[in-house]
């Protein structure tokens, strides 16, 4: 029981670590091909990741899963506009927690503001993104993570395992690094 108590909590660590770097590619090309403003490391830490993205999906994973897992394709396809709107709603607080979090320990959010978005709250928030923030919801509820929970348990133990250690691994140094350089502000 225990073991596949652990089996579980590592395969959610994966998917974290999966939408992270979904998240980071994601934001990457909004700025190189979408916006035109060139490339800029798009995490706070240093490594093709932004955390951000993985806690976001992992809570509409733990949430808004609920409503559509395991149903028939009918119940799915009439749970879309719930579904969407929940993901919009939960993203959007995840994003403004996130803002004041960020701001509180480093002094600043390390993403673009609002402040040109015509319905936003504080710069931190705005509707249009809430609502990419829905549709990207629902693309990973009903598209992405079927797949992604696919990959993770067609991996051997060993595999798995090896994989779990070396990303955790590089995450933490990351972390370290991060927690190093910003040192000097939280004192």
């Amino acid at each position: 029981m225990i073991g596949k108590t652990k089996d579980k909590y590592k395969n959610y660590f994966l998917y974290f670590m999966m939408y992270s770097v979904f998240g980071w590619i994601y934001e990457v090309f909004l700025e190189v091909f979408v916006y035109g403003w060139g490339f800029s490391n798009r995490g706070i830490l240093y490594g093709p990741y932004c955390p951000i993205y993985g806690v976001g999906a992992l809570m509409l994973i733990f949430t808004v899963n609920r409503l559509i897992d395991g149903k028939d394709l009918r119940y799915r396809l009439k749970m879309l506009i719930p579904v969407f709107l929940l993901s919009a709603l939960i993203a959007t607080a995840i994003e403004l927690a996130a803002t004041y979090l960020c701001e509180y320990f480093m002094g600043y959010w390390p993403w673009q503001t609002y402040a040109d978005y015509k319905i936003n709250f504080q710069a931190r928030i705005a509707l249009s993104p809430s609502v990419r923030f829905g549709i990207g919801g629902v693309v990973i509820l009903y598209i992405i993570q079927p797949i992604f929970e696919k990959t993770v348990k067609g991996m051997g133990q060993e595999t798995r395992e090896s994989v779990f250690s070396a990303v955790l691994l590089v995450l933490l140094l990351d972390i370290a690094l991060f927690l190093i350089k910003n040192l000097n502000y939280l004192n």
